[in-house]
């Protein structure tokens, strides 16, 4: 099971661009509001690279679960809290 594709890599690499856009910015003296709303995208970006890695896991979990013949349930309620300590 690959659980991290080029995609992911490809929004971390992204993410790390908008990063040092940041602190450029930063250096540069931009204004609260400028810095404040790229930041933001940072964290909505990687909010996006975390809920795809979990969903991405979880659907291979669950399908291996089904093989055995497991419970599915655990997997799901592991993954929102997961998500929810994310937060």
């Amino acid at each position: 099971m690959e659980l991290y594709d080029d995609s992911v890599i490809r929004r971390l690499k992204r993410m790390e661009g908008q990063v040092r856009g940041v602190m450029r910015m930063m250096e540069e003296g931009k204004s609260c509001k400028d810095v404040v709303a790229q930041l933001s995208a940072v964290r909505s970006a990687a909010d996006k690279a975390m809920a795809y890695i979990v969903a991405h896991h979880l659907e291979q979990c669950i399908m291996e679960e089904k093989e055995r013949g497991g419970d599915t349930s655990k997997l799901v309620q592991e993954a929102v809290e997961l998500l929810v300590k994310s937060r």
